[in-house]
């Protein structure tokens, strides 16, 4: 088993504190540290690696600075320093203390033995195996291309070609190369989903503490059981992923009054996945939710952390002056301080940092806060999935569930949904409504496509192949009567997939 003196995992931050002793060349003005990494163009969260010595190797960590790493979600950035961490550091503590830089093939071999079939190592899946070799693999070729090391210390073949779009074989580029490591017990695209009871039945043993007759155990001590249950709802029924439906700002969330059908909001590509922005659409039941939590229980702690003067704490806040015009945010520090910025442009973490001057006092902008009246963090969505499980476990449920989990829950049910009621629709229409009703909804794949926000229809299809594993009763009682279809809406309240109009041209989608 490695100790924890190995490689070690930070992340650029501008709220470093000053330190108050130390010698000179330690001290950096905060402004100084600031303006360095905007000149750089680092935004904060970007991992960078120390040695077990505490060195900061410089060709290792301006890896990370490649323009399409930090452009990319802060989850790659984070998996892929978390690899090399978790690889450099076998090096050091169990192949005799090596760097980086003379790492071979059978340490790689090594590795491979330790992480999934040694009785002391933590027996890893394949999946999982092959993603951080992937990350560990393009590091060694961006090193052998800038002349860090000689070769690429990790066995490869030739890459074998794969299905196309079209049925046909995607050809490989001239001599591409992939490790021969790879896994082969991935698991194909076989994929974890619950039924609508099954969720509910995890939701309220796991999230409200109910025992297994639907009744409420005096035990349970769930002061944000409301929250989190709507966090989970909104997850099932829209499709969202966790680190997107976490950072979404409360002037994004559809609150209040609405369509007795579903309610339509934008996702940001800030915030979402590949820079996927689209339209998703939260059902009726999840909206009053979502007000009652907005309403009373975030209300609640935002009056007591402005009691007790959190937000005049936070370093450089980015601020919604005027909340009749929720878009538009100042930067208060640094290089781009007084400037103005759409808050559609905003990454997770200069979300964590945006506050809105209301008339009874600051308040965050991001919608989902903690007991301190502050923004989430993702771990703490975690946490909370990890709680759910382990209580349904002593409770005697069998149900297990994932952020991502809920997310192939929607696909399965919304495309069954849309699927028993297209042909039927189509037919009761007339010619001018069909054609409406096919540009909004098109081919059902390709609606919960959109929505998944997926670039091909062929990640989809895997959902229409669950379906299809199912015998025909069980598909017939699949959608519950209560959950809304998002034909309940009328198709002039859905509208189409265009983008808004006053999108910001760095916000619009290609």
């Amino acid at each position: 088993m490695l100790s924890r003196n190995g490689w070690s995992v930070h992340f650029t931050s501008r709220d470093l504190p000053q330190p108050r002793d130390g010698a000179w060349y330690l001290r950096i003005r905060v402004e100084e540290w600031e303006c360095w990494l905007d000149d750089q163009g680092i935004p904060d969260g970007t991992p960078y690696l120390l040695s077990p010595g505490f060195v900061y190797d410089v060709n290792l960590n301006s890896y990370f600075h490649r323009v399409d790493y930090v452009e990319g979600p802060l989850n790659s950035q984070r998996n892929r320093a978390r690899a090399l961490g978790g690889y450099f550091t076998f090096l050091h503590e169990a192949r005799g203390g090596k760097d980086w830089r003379d790492a071979t093939e059978d340490d790689h071999g090594a590795y491979r033995h330790w992480r999934r079939q040694d009785a002391k190592g933590p027996r890893i899946g394949g999946a999982t195996w092959s993603q951080d070799t992937s990350h560990v693999f393009q590091f060694y070729k961006h090193a052998k291309k800038n002349g860090w090391v000689a070769e690429i210390p990790i066995p490869l073949r030739e890459a074998q070609e794969h299905a196309g779009s079209s049925g046909g074989r995607r050809s490989t580029t001239k001599d591409e190369k992939v490790p021969a490591s790879y896994a082969h017990d991935e698991g194909g695209e076989t994929i974890e989903w619950l039924p609508a009871p099954a969720y509910r039945r995890w939701r309220d043993v796991g999230i409200r503490g109910y025992d297994l007759e639907g009744l409420p155990r005096d035990s349970f001590r769930g002061r944000w059981a409301s929250r989190n249950a709507a966090f989970t709802d909104m997850l099932v029924r829209t499709g969202m992923r966790l680190e997107e439906q976490s950072t979404l700002l409360e002037s994004e969330i559809p609150l209040g009054e609405g369509p007795p059908g579903y309610s339509k909001f934008w996702l940001p590509k800030s915030i979402a996945k590949r820079q996927s922005a689209r339209w998703l659409y939260a059902p009726a039941s999840c909206r009053r939710d979502l007000t009652a939590y907005a309403f009373e229980d975030r209300a609640l702690v935002v009056e007591e952390a402005r009691d007790a003067g959190r937000y005049g704490r936070i370093r450089r806040p980015l601020v919604i002056a005027d909340p009749e015009f929720p878009r538009l945010a100042q930067y208060t520090s640094g290089a781009m301080s007084g400037q103005r910025v759409d808050v559609r442009l905003l990454g997770p973490l200069e979300r964590r940092r945006l506050l809105v001057d209301t008339e009874r006092g600051l308040e965050p902008a991001m919608f989902w806060l903690g007991e301190n009246g502050m923004p989430l963090a993702l771990s703490t969505w975690k946490d909370m999935f990890t709680a759910a499980n382990k209580r349904c476990e002593e409770t005697g449920l069998q149900e297990r569930a994932h952020a991502h989990l809920c997310r192939h829950t929607f696909a399965v049910i919304t495309l069954e949904q849309l699927q028993r009621g297209h042909l039927a629709a189509l037919g009761d229409m007339n010619p001018a409504q069909r054609l409406h009703y096919q540009r909004i909804f098109g081919d059902p794949v390709d609606w919960v496509r959109r929505r998944l926000g997926h670039t091909s229809q062929l990640s989809t299809l895997i959902y229409l192949h669950a379906l299809q594993e199912l015998e025909m009763e069980t598909r017939m009682a699949l959608v519950p009567d209560a959950w809304e279809d998002p034909r309940d809406t009328p198709v002039g309240e859905l509208g189409d997939d265009r983008q808004p109009a006053d999108l910001p041209e760095e916000a619009a989608t290609q």
